[in-house]
């Protein structure tokens, strides 16, 4: 009798590092396959530093961050202060500069140690010597291009992290207007904006200048609310690296309207035609009145058409004032989160 020999043991061997990249018009991972940034906006950390009261607003933690992974997050979209990162104008020392890299650096690592997307957006600026308490219409030449060269810099051999290069621009009074798009892409002296405006050209630049290949978001003018002519107005890229933001936002049933884009015909007229060339992320959504009825329709058509959403925020709250996710920092939804978390665990892995 023949004893067969015992099989090798094999292993499939560490799983691939976490890696997101442009394809065509698909954000992929290192393997080629699809990746939809499906996640929440951490807020915070673009105020508690500006305000003396720490770096972030909520715990930011392991145990925090497995909170998340609960929900079958696979992003997360994290608020920053251009002020409090570069350590300029006044910041605490305790809270700002290298206690405010530091702390943000350690914070990316664990969300993407734990298989969660980051993306990295320039949410409160000003010009000069004015304190970055608020958002501004644009961002600023005097410090967003250092912003961005430093940012760039400190996360370039992380290609799990993308960068959102401006939260909401809304140059010409927010109007969707030739000069407010020229604005968004080449800063300069703009109608609306009371400072000389650092344009997605500009910032795109300090990017790939500091050797960052990292994914690049770029949003249009109303509030980063439209993407009319995104296609017309988007920066030129070398590393071809380009994805598209949009924040949609609803009101309440009796006042529905609230973002230029929130409904089916704008969809389809703006946003699917360019996402048939190019990634599209829906960086914001919520609603306000702390319900996810009104955003479903949305997010269902995004799913339906490979787009990825984040919604805002991860923060417990009652929604008078803002979209809020949670009743406790322990992932415990609001009203608004529980539709939201029942809608991601019910979609496939």
């Amino acid at each position: 009798m023949t004893q067969e020999a015992t099989p090798p043991v094999t292993s499939p061997g560490p799983a691939p590092a976490l890696s997101v990249r442009v394809s065509g018009n698909r954000l992929v991972d290192a393997t080629g396959r699809p990746v939809r940034l499906l996640g929440v906006n951490r807020t915070g950390t673009q105020y508690a530093c500006v305000e003396g009261t720490g770096i972030f607003d909520g715990p930011s933690d392991a145990a925090s961050v497995a909170a998340m992974t609960t929900w079958h997050l696979r992003a997360v979209r994290v608020s920053l202060n251009e002020h409090c990162w570069l350590g300029i104008n006044g910041i605490d020392a305790r809270f700002g500069g290298a206690a405010y890299r530091a702390a943000i650096t350690e914070y990316v690592d664990r969300l993407t140690a734990a298989g969660l997307y980051v993306v990295l957006d320039l949410h409160w600026s000003a010009p000069g010597t004015e304190r970055a308490k608020d958002q501004q219409p644009m961002a600023d030449r005097d410090h967003a291009p250092a912003f961005w060269a430093s940012v760039a810099a400190t996360f370039r051999d992380r290609p799990a992290v993308l960068f959102d290069l401006y939260n909401e621009p809304y140059p010409d009074d927010n109007q969707d207007t030739t000069a407010a798009w020229t604005c968004v892409r080449d800063g300069g002296a703009c109608p609306g904006v009371p400072f000389t405006a650092a344009g997605s050209q500009e910032l795109l630049s300090a990017v790939r200048g500091a050797g960052a290949r990292n994914v690049v978001l770029v949003g249009g003018p109303q509030y980063a609310g439209t993407l009319d002519r995104w296609a017309e107005f988007a920066p030129v890229d070398p590393a071809g690296q380009l994805a598209a933001s949009v924040h949609v936002y609803y009101g309440t049933p009796a006042k529905p309207e609230w973002a230029p884009c929130d409904q089916p015909a704008c969809w389809a007229r703006d946003i699917a035609p360019l996402a048939a060339t190019t990634p599209v992320v829906i960086g914001e959504v919520g609603e306000h009145d702390c319900d996810s009825a009104m955003m479903m329709p949305l997010l269902q058509w995004a799913d339906t058409h490979g787009l990825s959403y984040l919604a805002w925020s991860w923060l417990p709250g009652d929604c008078a004032g803002e979209p809020a996710l949670l009743r406790a920092w322990d992932g415990t939804p609001s009203g608004e989160g529980a539709g939201f978390r029942a809608h991601l665990l019910d979609l496939p892995r």
